[in-house]
């Protein structure tokens, strides 16, 4: 008689197929009578899903919201849509907490999608909104991304940060600068994401993705057997307090490149919102540890397209660390990083500026779109023009 534990063993070793990961990600949960408006959301290329009582669900499609052609929800369907979407684990925490992060896939014409679920509270309501994360991962052509991004991705050690509002597309930069990866070296890659968002098909690369909650109960512990699990490149996803950024200052120190999203307006004010996470004793350790070890800051935002077929496109800040840039840091100079980044295109450097106006000169977004966005609209407007303005002498 075989031994049941022998055959658990061989079967957690088995390799998995293409088919047999997407029928476990659906085996997750059994069909809900929420997945039909997951899968309207699917066919309309929805990017969000919004579900508030007393409304009809609302879908982003192409940065404007949109309501569905059905009626309103009301508390008794808002339950019965969104309580089953919860498990054992996520359950106590939304009952604790009033909100649950997780992620939910659903089966559209035979491709599997994901969505990144926020289950809510408020006003004594239970509420849902969720991010459906692309089937596909574009590259760089395809989401008008300037070349330089491969350069940043061609680093054996250091940080790499994607600064960014909710909804900016970090996530999807991210993950085309891993398949970039993916396909051109070979590498470990290791992922921990709160959820996972992309699932990744391994090309030239060994790729590992853990999710916090459910592969590992934290990022803390994550990072802890992450060193003994020998990765090249580490995601650590959002840099969301002082445990993470240590963590991936340290995993940068230690010969390994690192991935990850910050919060920031811009790729300067990046420096002050990574401090703001500290206290102010530390800033000068972590200025070092900042101009030493982080090799670029990229910046985006998405706008409305109007070229057809494009829906929206990234205006992208690029801030890489040459000399100036460490120089800068070091001596709590942030307020000329932004000079800098206008000057130093020659290192792969631009600013919203540049970006804007080569996409008017690109006929992927209007004028009015740009200058309405635009940090600096004289600057933009001068530059659109053909008037090329140098920044003041920095040193």
């Amino acid at each position: 008689m075989s031994d049941p534990s022998k055959s658990a063993m061989l079967n957690i070793q088995m390799p998995v197929s293409e088919d047999a990961l997407a029928e476990e990600l659906l085996s997750d949960h059994k069909e809900l009578e929420i997945d039909k408006i997951f899968r309207a959301c699917v066919k309309l290329e929805a990017s969000d899903l919004h579900l508030k009582v007393g409304k009809p669900p609302i879908v982003r499609v192409n940065g404007t919201l949109r309501p569905m052609n059905r009626g309103p929800i009301e508390d008794e369907e808002m339950i019965r849509l969104c309580l089953p979407l919860l498990n054992d684990r996520t359950r106590p925490i939304f009952q604790a907490e009033g909100g649950a992060d997780f992620a939910h896939t659903v089966e559209v014409d035979g491709t599997v999608w994901r969505f990144r679920v926020n289950l809510l509270k408020q006003l004594g309501h239970v509420g849902m909104v969720a991010r459906r994360v692309n089937a596909f991962i574009p590259d760089f052509a395809k989401l008008n991304l300037p070349a330089v991004m491969e350069e940043l991705c061609k680093f054996d050690q250091g940080m790499v940060l994607l600064a960014g509002v909710t909804g900016s597309g970090k996530s999807t930069t991210i993950g085309s600068m891993l398949n970039w990866i993916n396909h051109n070296y070979r590498k470990h890659i290791l992922t921990l994401e709160d959820p996972i968002e992309f699932v990744y098909t391994e090309d030239k690369c060994l790729i590992n993705q853990r999710e916090i909650g459910l592969d590992v109960e934290n990022f803390e512990i994550g990072m802890k057997h992450a060193v003994r699990e020998d990765p090249d490149i580490i995601l650590l996803g959002e840099m969301r307090d002082q445990e993470t950024f240590m963590t991936a200052i340290h995993a940068a120190e230690t010969g390994h490149l690192v991935f990850g999203t910050i919060h920031a307006a811009s790729a300067a004010s990046t420096i002050g919102r990574i401090l703001d996470l500290f206290p102010r004793e530390m800033h000068a350790s972590l200025r070092s540890a900042i101009a030493f070890n982080m090799k670029g800051i990229v910046a985006q935002k998405l706008l409305k397209s109007i070229k057809p077929g494009v829906g929206r496109v990234p205006t992208v800040e690029i801030m890489t660390f040459n000399s100036t840039v460490q120089k800068l840091i070091l001596e709590e100079e942030d307020e000329k990083l932004s000079d800098v980044i206008r000057m130093c295109a020659i290192d792969g450097m631009q600013d919203f500026t540049m970006s804007l106006k080569q996409l008017v000169d690109d006929e992927l977004i209007d004028r009015e779109v740009a200058l309405e966005v635009a940090p600096n609209k004289e600057a933009l407007k001068m530059a659109l023009k053909g008037i090329d303005v140098k920044a003041p002498g920095i040193l």
